[in-house]
């Protein structure tokens, strides 16, 4: 692996962590929370800085099905981070105490609703690359083979995470946190490793269920693109014929 997709990889996980760890609110308390958004955030600009050259390839070359979803799932999540960012500067209380807007609830909101979707975006992002970041792993820890028994146990085991992940999801109301404007705000008082396990889990079902869709997709591709192929060479062959019989 060349040391540029090694720091890739190091940002996007240090990301990943310090996401859920800026969602666990009611467990951290504020004066972390705000920390861990400034490292975000500062993180979340150097990634897109690694990353500016796929900006310049947005409107070039071809868009099939996957690429026109990975620009809309890309672009929603840059959106709904931008949004989390700029509204954490005047509801800050520790790190911008002199800002003019104290309280304000409509903010608070649009700052928990889209961190939300943020999340579920990130997940979608994070599925999207899977395939690239197994990849990269296989490579770091030496494995080049492949294992059917390995597979079928990694496939299981998606199952079961996507499984607790809905369950997960509806004791958490995910649904509402999307989509509802709750000015009392949303707080679930648990442990740690509770709140660990069960975003986790949440986060499994959309990489998982990207990174398959997806893959279903591009299955479909090749095998429309191969049938193309296999109509388009009996019609020359048969031109060929027609032409050989003529003369």
């Amino acid at each position: 692996m060349n040391r540029n997709m090694l720091i890739r990889l190091v940002i996007d996980l240090s990301m990943t962590v310090l996401m859920l760890v800026a969602m666990a609110y009611q467990i951290t308390g504020n004066i972390i929370h705000e920390l861990v958004g400034v490292v975000l955030c500062l993180l979340f600009i150097t990634h897109n800085i690694l990353n500016r050259r796929w900006y310049k390839t947005i409107f070039k070359g071809k868009h099939n099905v996957r690429r026109i979803v990975s620009v809309v799932v890309n672009l929603l999540f840059l959106v709904s981070m931008a949004v989390v960012l700029i509204s954490s500067v005047p509801i800050s209380r520790d790190i911008i105490p002199f800002s003019p807007i104290n309280n304000d609830t409509v903010l608070l909101q649009i700052h928990v609703m889209t961190s939300y979707w943020g999340f579920i975006f990130m997940a979608v992002h994070i599925g999207m690359s899977w395939a690239t970041i197994v990849n990269s792993v296989r490579k770091m820890t030496g494995i080049t083979g492949t294992s059917r028994i390995r597979t079928i146990a990694f496939r299981v085991i998606a199952v079961l995470i996507v499984v607790y992940g809905v369950q997960a999801s509806f004791e958490r109301e995910m649904l509402n946190k999307l989509t509802i404007y709750n000015p009392f705000g949303w707080e679930f008082y648990d442990s740690s490793m509770g709140f660990l396990l069960d975003h986790l889990a949440i986060m499994g079902i959309y990489i998982s269920g990207t990174h398959y869709v997806l893959k279903f997709v591009q299955k479909q591709d090749k095998t429309r693109l191969e049938t193309t192929g296999f109509k388009e060479r009996n019609i020359e062959k048969n031109k060929n014929f027609q032409n050989k019989k003529v003369h």
